[in-house]
C-alpha cells in the first residue's frame, strides 16, 4: 500500500479496491490504520485504538445520514484498528478557497456551513473542523473527513467550541479572508440549523473572549 498521509494518531493509505476487500472491485480505497503509542500501557492502548477506530466509523456513517457528504465506509477492522473507505477525488478546501473569486468563496463557505450544521443538529461535533479536511469535489460537493477527534455531544458548548475551530483555522490558513469566509459560514450555519443557531454563535464569541482573557492572563504572568 502506498503511504498517502502520516498523521499523529493514524496513518492513510492508498489502495486499488481489489487489493484491499475483492477481486471485482474498481476504483481506490484509503485504508486508515489507528497506529500504537508506545508510552501507553499495551492494554489501554488496544482498548483505545479500538473505541476510536469504531467510533469514527459511526461518525462518518451517521454523518452520511444527515446529509453531510463523507467517504463511504466498506470494511470496519476492530482488530487490525483499521477503517476501510471510498477515495474522494477532489482538492481540499484548504488549497482551493483563497484562489477563488469572492462571490464562489461565499457560495463555498455557505455550503461548508450548512454540512456543519447538519452535523450538529444530528448531535455529532466534528472536533477538527479545518479547511484540510474538507474535500471539494468536481462536481461541487464538500466532503467531511477525519473524524478522529469527533464525538457525539449536541451540547452548546461541544458545538460553540467546532465552530470556534473553524474560525481559528481559517485565521490561520486563510488570513487574508477569514472575516468574509467566516461571515459566509455562520450565514449558512444558520440557514440550515433553524431555531438555536444564534445561541450557538453566541457561545462561539464567549469562547473566544475566554481565549482572549486567558492568553492576556498569561502575558501578564510571564
Amino acid at each position: 500500500m502506498v503511504l498517502f498521509k502520516k498523521g499523529a494518531e493514524a496513518n492513510l493509505y492508498l489502495e486499488n479496491f481489489s487489493r484491499v476487500l475483492y477481486r471485482a472491485g474498481k476504483d481506490r480505497v484509503i485504508v486508515k490504520h489507528r497506529i500504537s503509542k508506545r508510552y501507553r500501557v499495551t492494554e489501554l492502548d488496544k482498548q483505545l485504538r479500538e473505541s476510536r477506530t469504531a467510533l469514527e466509523a459511526k461518525l462518518l456513517a451517521d454523518a452520511k445520514k444527515a446529509g453531510t457528504p463523507t467517504p463511504t465506509i466498506f470494511e470496519v477492522d476492530r482488530v487490525g484498528m483499521r477503517i476501510v473507505m471510498g477515495f474522494i477525488e477532489g482538492k481540499q478546501v484548504k488549497l482551493v478557497l483563497d484562489k477563488l473569486e469572492s462571490s464562489a468563496r461565499r457560495r463555498l463557505c455557505k455550503l461548508i456551513g450548512r454540512q456543519v450544521a447538519k452535523l450538529h443538529r444530528a448531535g455529532i461535533v466534528h472536533g477538527d473542523l479545518t479547511t484540510s479536511n474538507m474535500i471539494l469535489t468536481r462536481e461541487g460537493k464538500v466532503y467531511f473527513v477525519d473524524f478522529g477527534l469527533g464525538e457525539y455531544n449536541p451540547s452548546l458548548e461541544a458545538r460553540g467550541v467546532d465552530l470556534h475551530l473553524l474560525r481559528r483555522a481559517l485565521q490561520s490558513t486563510h488570513f487574508r479572508i477569514t472575516d468574509e469566509a467566516y461571515r459566509a459560514v455562520l450565514s449558512g450555519y444558520k440557514r440550515e440549523f433553524g431555531e438555536g443557531a444564534n445561541e450557538v454563535i453566541k457561545r462561539v464569541e464567549e469562547i473566544e473572549r475566554r481565549g482572549r482573557y486567558v492568553q492576556k492572563e498569561e502575558r501578564a504572568w510571564h
